[in-house]
């Protein structure tokens, strides 16, 4: 049992150089790591490390559904509800019906049905890749939310084509009707499902005496809660989870404090980070294993093939996407749409962001070994490859040439007329202006009484002033020297109170308790010193 704990957390600091290696080389650390990963299957005498299926499904995929649904803004997701929803179906569904015909086609043997389980298993696209390459280059916020929407449902959606698959290749039955309407029926229930357990959890953080603490381990509870739930009675815990994580991210202004928002957000972001650094490095390790299960098909043909439906991959998802674009056009004279005229150069974008991950992997270690009478599954090995092939070719290829295809579409911001420091600045002075006229009209007659109150009067004002300074994008570039020199003496005289305080604690007079809730608040101070300029980068 010690030598698994060991090799997890050799992996896991080989995770941490490999993704200091990326930011150093401005490489997308998902990238990095399956190729990282790729490169250490192939050491000498290195344990093999094998990836249960259930393992991904049951312990990695609620968390980050959870979180990723916990990240996205319900506004947004609303606003572009139509799009996400057409892309998370529709694309896939269309992607797993060409796949199935195109597989069936070049593959002997390689009946109808196993294409479809094919399709299902290579048709979702990953965001944590995708958003992980796009955080390093200037898109539109359009462009991220519909992309962190779609990966929100399109994982439901693949693995109800998966899942209905598998059932038609090991029974050799299939009956269309009752396909779709347990289609329907597994999405309405894993919502309903979701939302009646997102209430229960609402309710225990909104009126049960919570801490901070408290309220960040029942977020853990949740997702799993949701989605074990639901697979129990045979729904969507996909849909459940995404349901359930969109509901209580909108309320978490009413049910939590501000210490268990910050508590909540900081360990989330360590947890999402480390799941998706350890999925990654998972996949690259799997290649010796899956190429010694191809039995009868040679390596070569296995390439072919692979590279083949990765092309087709590639190629239905961006007719795809542009293929909306027209679509949207059309269907904007007869309806409301969000935008009217999308154009073309945001889809080719969207289109090339479609990279595979871990559920396409998770999906296909997940086909049984056996059909429902006995004999071995029906090209399973071979599957199993072409998925690994896809997910390196679209991860690898696409990922490295997405910035690329960014720089060159060159998309503008048209949802937002203000840039995002403009809205930074504006709101920061309302909310500065809003509380100096509250403090000068409802508790003037304190003022002159309270110094503290006095105090934070002029600290308003002061602010006021220093927004009025870097308000206008032309006023940036000439105040940059000052804004440099500001932030550097800010910092100085931190690092300088934190000596300080370091050297307060080596008195006896002075509580360690106390000399860390400064060392604490100097901290949110270097954080706000950082927000403030964020947008000047």
């Amino acid at each position: 049992m010690h030598h698994t704990i060991i090799l997890y957390l050799s992996l896991i600091v080989i995770i941490l150089f490999l993704v200091m290696l990326a930011q150093r080389i401005k490489v997308s650390y998902p990238i990095v790591l399956v190729i990282g990963g790729l490169a250490l299957s192939f050491v000498p005498g290195l344990p093999v490390v094998t990836v249960d299926p259930q393992l991904i499904f049951l312990i990695f995929l609620p968390p980050l559904l959870y979180e990723a649904a916990w990240q996205t803004s319900w506004k947004d997701f609303w606003k572009w509800r139509r799009v996400i929803g057409s892309f998370a179906f529709g694309i896939v569904i269309l992607t797993s019906c060409v796949i199935a015909y195109v597989s069936h086609m070049l593959i002997p043997e390689f009946t109808l049905a196993l294409g479809f389980l094919l399709g299902g298993i290579i048709s979702p696209p990953d965001a944590v890749a995708a958003t992980s390459v796009l955080k390093d280059v200037k898109v539109t916020k359009r462009l991220i939310t519909i992309l962190e929407g779609e990966s929100l449902l399109n994982d439901a959606s693949s693995l109800i084509v998966f899942r209905f698959a598998v059932i038609a290749v090991s029974s050799g039955t299939f009956v269309f009707s009752a396909a779709v309407g347990s289609f329907f029926m597994v999405i309405i229930m894993g919502f309903a499902i979701g939302m009646l357990i997102a209430l229960l959890f609402y309710a225990i953080h909104r009126w049960m005496p919570t801490t901070p603490s408290i309220d960040t381990t029942l977020t853990f509870v949740a997702p799993y809660t949701m989605y074990i739930a639901a697979e129990e009675f045979h729904y969507s815990g996909v849909i459940a989870v995404v349901t359930g994580g969109l509901f209580l991210s909108s309320r978490s202004q009413i049910m939590f404090s501000h210490l268990s928002r910050m508590y909540t957000n900081t360990v989330w972001s360590t947890v999402g980070f480390v799941f998706n650094g350890i999925i990654f490095m998972l996949i690259g390790l799997q290649l010796p294993v899956i190429i010694q299960q191809l039995g009868d098909t040679s390596l070569s043909e296995a390439i072919n093939y692979g590279l083949i439906i990765s092309a087709v991959v590639i190629l239905t998802r961006m007719a795809s996407t542009i293929g909306a674009s027209y679509f949207t056009v059309m269907i904007s004279r007869f309806i409301k749409t969000a935008d009217s005229r999308p154009g073309l150069r945001g889809p080719v974008i969207f289109g090339w962001a479609g990279m595979r991950g871990v559920v396409s992997l998770a999906s296909a270690l997940s086909i049984p070994l056996l059909t429902d009478n006995g004999q071995p599954f029906p090209q399973r090995n071979l599957i199993l490859f072409i998925t690994f092939v896809v997910i390196l070719v679209t991860l690898v290829f696409q990922g490295l040439t997405l910035p690329m295809v960014i720089r060159w579409m060159n998309v503008k911001e048209l949802d937002y007329s203000m840039s995002s420091h403009e809205q930074d600045v504006m709101i920061r002075r309302k909310l500065a202006e809003e509380s100096l006229n509250m403090i000068n009209t409802r508790f003037a007659d304190q003022i002159t009484q309270n110094d503290l109150l006095q105090s934070l009067k002029y600290k308003l004002e002061g602010d006021i002033g220093f927004l009025d300074h870097i308000q206008q994008p032309e006023e940036i570039s000439s105040g940059f020297a000052d804004v440099t020199v500001y932030r550097s003496i800010a910092r100085e005289l931190l690092a300088n109170k934190r000596a300080l305080l370091h050297r307060f604690n080596k008195k006896e007079m002075f509580e360690e308790e106390v000399i860390r809730q400064h060392l604490a608040q100097l901290d949110l101070e270097e954080e706000k010193i950082r927000q403030q300029f964020l947008h000047m980068d």
